[in-house]
């Protein structure tokens, strides 16, 4: 189980569920809800350091004032950093997937004198993967009009118990390049709700003119990019494309996945961050 704390900043209180030990590094999703089951992409950094898995503001027990900060990408930096000074960290590492890896590229961006390095995967630097055929999330892909329907379904709390979990399942599969990794998804203990009202003011608010590509390329701070070859919401060209902008990157390639490399390539996807780990730690030696 992962420890929970409440952190006091200027921005508000922020609830933070650590593990580990030894450097810190940053752990979060841009709509994700997390408790004390901890996540499992979060846990493959526990054996290297000392994680930090945030609820950002409006999920969990985190402050949901949004009178002077909201939940854009910039404003949720801040809260980020906000954390960090509590902590009294100088610097830290910070690993996102999806619109976590998103978050990872803004961080960058935005604060990178606070970061030691980024990991950041299952992402896209623009809204460019929503008019791609091959994702999901795009009214051409043929999955579209269904996952719209498990969207509006799981909104609706009045939807029945078993209906939510179908509808879930029916998602997470359409995210994974072999049916069988369903069974290693659910087999363990995880967390990563999704807040609705995170993922409207992304989707509604923000996604419309989300364009990182200018500025990655003027961004120092080491990243390691990942992607799965059949990612089927931010499709692998994507991943190629910011590692590419990035002056400091590296690309890894997982070609037995589709969204979920650290579920469906769980041994490579250990190597990965082992091999992150080795790198970080010799730079410093040096």
């Amino acid at each position: 189980m992962w420890e929970q704390q409440l952190i006091e900043t200027t921005n508000g209180i922020f609830e933070v569920f650590t593990a580990g030990d030894g450097d810190p590094i940053c752990v979060t999703h841009l709509y994700s809800e997390f408790n004390s089951n901890g996540n499992r992409y979060a846990n493959m950094f526990v054996p290297y350091r000392k994680v930090y898995l945030v609820n950002l503001r409006g999920c969990g027990n985190s402050t949901d004032d949004i009178t002077e900060y909201n939940y854009s990408m910039k404003d949720s930096v801040l809260d980020l950093e906000a954390i960090r000074s509590a902590l009294e960290i100088k610097r830290w590492g910070f690993a996102g997937h999806s619109t976590g890896g998103m978050l990872a590229l803004k961080y960058a961006i935005e604060a990178p004198s606070s970061l030691e390095f980024i990991i950041a995967g299952g992402l896209c630097a623009s809204s460019d993967y929503m008019r791609n055929g091959n994702s999901i999330y795009c009214k051409e892909n043929p999955n579209n009009k269904r996952i719209g329907e498990i969207i509006a379904m799981l909104r609706n709390p009045d939807s029945p118990l078993e209906e939510r979990r179908a509808g879930s399942k029916e998602w997470s599969l359409m995210s994974l390049h072999k049916e069988e990794s369903f069974e290693n998804m659910i087999s363990r203990p995880n967390s990563g709700k999704t807040v609705s009202k995170r993922l409207d003011y992304f989707s509604y608010e923000e996604l419309p003119h989300y364009d990182l590509r200018p500025q990655l390329q003027n961004v120092d701070t080491k990243a390691f990019i990942y992607g799965g070859l059949y990612d089927a919401q931010c499709p692998y060209e994507y991943a190629v494309e910011a590692a590419d902008l990035l002056p400091n990157s590296s690309l890894t390639t997982f070609s037995e996945s589709n969204h979920h490399p650290c579920i469906e390539e769980e041994q490579e996807f250990e190597q990965f961050v082992e091999m992150i780990f080795n790198t970080v730690t010799n730079n410093v030696l040096k």
